[in-house]
């Protein structure tokens, strides 16, 4: 199985030209730049029109509009992940958004600690501390996420948000992708990161 990992497109996802195939396309938040319903319905529109089989969205803090919301009217093959999970050819996909309203409150150490085992594939908006979490002067990751991803194992992790962390990392048991297509300037400078399962 392949899967096209793309993160931060903050609504430029229209210039992703020739996005590569692969059997499940996943979006790991910051699709909008300010978080409005117009701008979900846009990238909804051109994300449900992409030729992947599959296709599964997470929210990142710039979605701000979806906090507490669910999105009705998907197509079968299009999932939206809030703290839940959806299981493909076998393999189960856990996703948790990331909003800044959660992070002031103190409850993301709590959605992460509920991130299930059996989790094969999991997909944050944020890092986990220490990969691919870095700005160059500063990690922006979460050391609650990285305790439970190292309790879990999931075979891969899949995030965003620190757009000039790009890329993949091997652990030990898990793969690591930060699919961020944009760079620190906000202009699209890849097309996301292909792994296979």
């Amino acid at each position: 199985m392949t899967i096209l990992h793309i993160s931060d497109t903050h609504g430029k996802h229209d210039q992703l030209k020739e996005l590569p195939l692969a059997d499940i396309l996943v979006h790991s938040g910051d699709f909008t730049e300010d978080g409005t319903e117009q701008e979900v319905i846009c990238f909804l529109e051109w994300f449900i029109s992409l030729p992947h089989p599959q296709k599964i969205i997470v929210a990142g803090n710039h979605d701000t509009c979806l906090r507490g919301e669910s999105i009705e009217g998907l197509p079968d093959n299009c999932h939206y992940l809030d703290c839940s999970s959806v299981k493909i050819n076998g393999i189960t996909f856990y996703g948790v958004p990331l909003f800044m309203e959660d992070v002031m409150e103190g409850s993301m150490p709590l959605k992460y600690s509920e991130i299930p085992d059996g989790t094969d594939v999991l997909i944050t908006h944020e890092p986990p501390l220490g990969i691919m979490d870095s700005n160059g002067r500063t990690g922006f990751g979460s050391d609650e996420l990285l305790a439970r991803v190292l309790e879990i194992c999931p075979r891969l992790h899949l995030f965003g948000h620190i757009h000039s962390s790009t890329g993949i990392h091997a652990g030990k048991y898990t793969a690591f992708s930060n699919g961020s297509v944009v760079n620190e300037n906000y202009e699209i400078c890849k097309c996301g990161n292909r792994l296979i399962f």
